[in-house]
Parts: structure tokens; C-alpha cells; sequence
């Protein structure tokens, strides 16, 4: 008896161990000077820059951060590989992104870009902790997919990435020239600071990140932006982990 009590507590410590040492893996896009000058937008670069410089905060974070002209299709699919490429089972992987979305993906800056093609490159990676913030408009739309992409949206689905996602379907994603962020990535990164720390654990879960960025939301847009949250993982899962405080 003795013996099995040890064997848990032990196990119970290696687990604790490893979560407060687990690396951050990160790659931060957002597009607001497209092509010419009809589809810019005003926050999304600054919004891709403040989350790099949040998760920045934690000393164990390898990362790339991808603004306007750099943020092509191909650098970002080429920055999720070789970045998330040494993430291990324990470590936080996360692919953020904020620009013009479609029912079905991102725009690049110089073209559109799948969910399931984002989320494909993503399955090779090893994390089980495994995130993708989206600021764009009907980012939603992730949710579903047509037939004629069901066999990409299959195999992309194998990630078992969790999804947060700006607004619904049907939504646009607000941003305001007088905010220094879009809606969803004040209350994102406010929540990932430490706003959304429910029980003050200095581990953020998906389960508190949700509850704080999707009442947040709703109430600053009136009830016109309602962020979702989809895919396989436990509510418990960490999406940010800050180093405990010493006395």
C-alpha cells in the first residue's frame, strides 16, 4: 500500500516538474498592409507582435513572428515545420494569427491559406498542447468543411489541435483604431497574462482562457463578436505557464 503511495506521489511530482518546465513554441502572423490598399486593416501586425512579445515573458519560448510582406503562404507553412519541429509531448505549441480570414482559412499576404492545410503541418509536431489563436473574420468557419475538402480536413483533423477562435461563422472579428489590439486579442492577451488565472495556479488552462476571453468579448463588442472554442483536448490543458513566484 506504502508502496503505490509512493509510486503516485512520485509520479505526481515528475508531472509537476515537467509542466512548469515545459517550452513555449510559437509562431505569430498578422497581415494588415495586403497588396494595394483596398483590404488593409489597422491592428493585426501590432496584434502578431504583442502575443510574440507576451509569450516572450517566459524565458523558454523559441519563436518566429511574421508581419505584413513576410507573412506570405509559404514562409508561414515553412515557419510552423521548422519551429514546432523539437516541441516534445509536454511543451506549448502555438500558431497565432490576425488579418483577413474566409469560411475556410486565412489570407495570407499573397494568397489564402487553409485551416487544413495550417493544421496538417501542425500534426507532425510531437506536443500534445497543441493551439491556434485566430483574429479573423468568420474564423468560425473552421468548425465545418465542404465535401469536396473532406479527405485534407480528415487528415488535418488528426492534430488534435485546440482551436480558439474569434467569432462565429457568420461573424466579422472588430478591431478599432482607437485600441492598441481587435477585441479578441485585448482580452487574449490579458487572459494569458494572468486575467484568466481563475484559481491563481500560474497555470492558464483552455478551460479558464475561454471563460475570460469569450465574456469579455461579448460585452466590449455589445454582444456582436462571440469567440468559439473547438477540438480535442482536455478543459485542463495549458496554454500558458508562468514561473512560480519565490518568496
Amino acid at each position: 500500500m506504502h508502496k503505490h503511495l509512493l509510486q503516485v506521489l512520485l509520479l505526481l511530482l515528475l508531472s509537476m516538474f515537467t509542466t512548469a518546465n515545459a517550452k513555449v513554441f510559437l509562431v505569430s502572423v498578422g497581415v494588415a498592409d495586403y497588396p494595394g490598399e483596398e483590404n488593409d486593416l489597422v491592428l493585426p501586425a501590432k496584434d502578431a507582435q504583442t502575443i510574440a512579445w507576451l509569450y516572450g515573458k517566459n524565458s523558454n519560448l523559441t519563436y518566429r513572428l511574421l508581419t505584413n510582406s513576410n507573412a506570405t503562404a509559404d514562409n508561414i507553412i515553412h515557419a510552423i515545420n521548422s519551429v514546432f519541429a523539437n516541441a516534445k509531448a509536454d511543451d506549448i505549441v502555438v500558431f497565432f494569427f490576425s488579418g483577413h480570414g474566409y469560411r475556410g482559412g486565412f489570407y495570407a499576404y499573397d494568397k489564402a491559406l487553409s485551416y487544413a492545410k495550417i493544421r496538417k503541418a501542425m500534426a507532425r509536431c510531437k506536443s500534445k498542447n497543441k493551439m491556434i489563436f485566430a483574429d479573423a473574420c468568420f474564423s468560425g468557419k473552421i468548425r465545418t468543411s465542404s465535401s469536396s475538402h473532406s479527405s485534407a480536413v480528415s487528415d488535418a483533423q488528426k492534430a488534435n489541435v485546440m482551436l480558439f477562435l474569434s467569432s462565429r461563422s457568420d461573424e466579422a472579428s472588430i478591431e478599432s483604431p482607437n485600441m492598441k489590439n481587435g477585441f479578441f486579442t485585448t482580452y487574449l492577451q490579458k487572459g494569458l497574462r494572468g486575467g484568466a488565472d481563475a484559481n491563481r495556479d500560474r497555470v492558464i488552462t483552455a478551460k479558464e482562457l475561454y471563460e475570460y476571453v469569450h465574456s469579455g468579448v461579448i460585452e466590449i463588442s455589445s454582444g456582436r463578436q462571440h469567440p468559439v472554442m473547438w477540438g480535442k483536448f482536455p478543459d485542463n490543458m495549458p496554454v500558458m505557464i508562468w514561473p512560480k513566484k519565490t518568496k
